[in-house]
């Protein structure tokens, strides 16, 4: 995708957004970054013969800065045709993980392009990368995906959300830090965007955590002629169906999961999982899956 596609991608995206923040809600947006660091780490593999290649978590701060500007100028257009004068403010947002998180042990989140076995090898030796065999596609470079634990920037967000900001944060689950000996430094990982959307909804106090996807609800027996979606679910069902293996890992499960999470946090909090285009349906309560106890 090149980044005028992208663009078109965010501001069709704004006007959705601003359907809600015009509903007169405070908005706080999280976004995802997958595509975007994966190529923005491959741009530094290949240019490393003339130019250092930089390290993972300034590859995401430099995905979260990009993104961030894309929706800063998309939903201020569109807010902008419908007179309303909202800003809208992207904060790079370091996130701190626990140095001891046992997925450090097990790296799992494939980035990246996809090599030979004998690049992989050599890749591992040469660099210390984990490699693994992803889906018969080739081998690619893994790293960590620990849990979010603390938001070093939440202070500015709440400054930014008090002072009328439309705030974008916690990007592509935001950066990874580690705290040593009081310093903050930045570590190879991957933090999941709906794990550390939900973390900053718990800590800004936010009444609703709504998490945009491509369904309209979620599903149990997901393709199967008995195909059902929910419309609501408690964290004790979620627990159930996870247990059956109903939500696929990488996409439905750590949406389920961080809902749950948000939903268990303090009473009252609801979580939505729903389809973009019905957003602000489901904040109204008609469609989308609603995640409380």
């Amino acid at each position: 995708a090149t980044a005028e596609s992208q663009l078109e991608v965010v501001e069709k995206t704004s006007e959705y957004i601003a359907d809600i923040i015009e509903s007169g809600y405070d908005v706080v947006l999280a976004h995802g970054n997958g595509p975007q660091v994966g190529r923005i780490v491959l741009q530094n593999e290949y240019a490393s013969a003339v130019t250092p290649a930089m390290p993972f978590d300034v590859c995401g701060a430099m995905s979260q800065g990009y993104i961030g500007y894309h929706m800063q100028q998309g939903l201020e257009k569109v807010l902008r045709a419908r007179k309303n004068g909202k800003r809208v403010v992207t904060v790079v947002t370091q996130v701190v993980v626990d140095k001891d998180d046992p997925k450090f042990k097990a790296p799992s989140k494939p980035i990246g392009p996809f090599y030979t076995e004998d690049e992989a090898r050599k890749l591992e030796a040469e660099k210390g990368y984990t490699m693994k065999e992803d889906a018969g596609r080739g081998w690619r470079r893994v790293v960590a995906s620990p849990m979010p634990v603390e938001i070093v920037e939440l202070d500015a967000v709440k400054c930014l959300m008090n002072g009328g900001f439309i705030a974008i944060t916690v990007g592509g689950g935001g950066i990874p830090v580690v705290r040593r000996d009081g310093k903050l430094y930045g570590t190879p990982a991957v933090i999941d965007k709906d794990f550390a959307s939900a973390k900053l909804a718990e800590l800004l106090d936010a009444d609703m955590l709504v998490i945009l996807t491509a369904v309209e609800k979620v599903a149990i027996n997901f393709g199967k002629p008995d195909q059902k979606g929910l419309d609501t679910l408690t964290p004790d069902e979620a627990r159930k169906y996870i247990d059956e293996k109903q939500f696929a890992p990488g996409s439905m499960l750590p949406k389920v999961q961080a809902a749950m999470s948000f939903a268990e946090s303090k009473p009252g909090r609801v979580a939505l999982i729903t389809l973009l285009e019905k957003a602000a349906e489901g904040i109204e309560g008609k469609t989308g899956t609603r995640v409380q106890m």
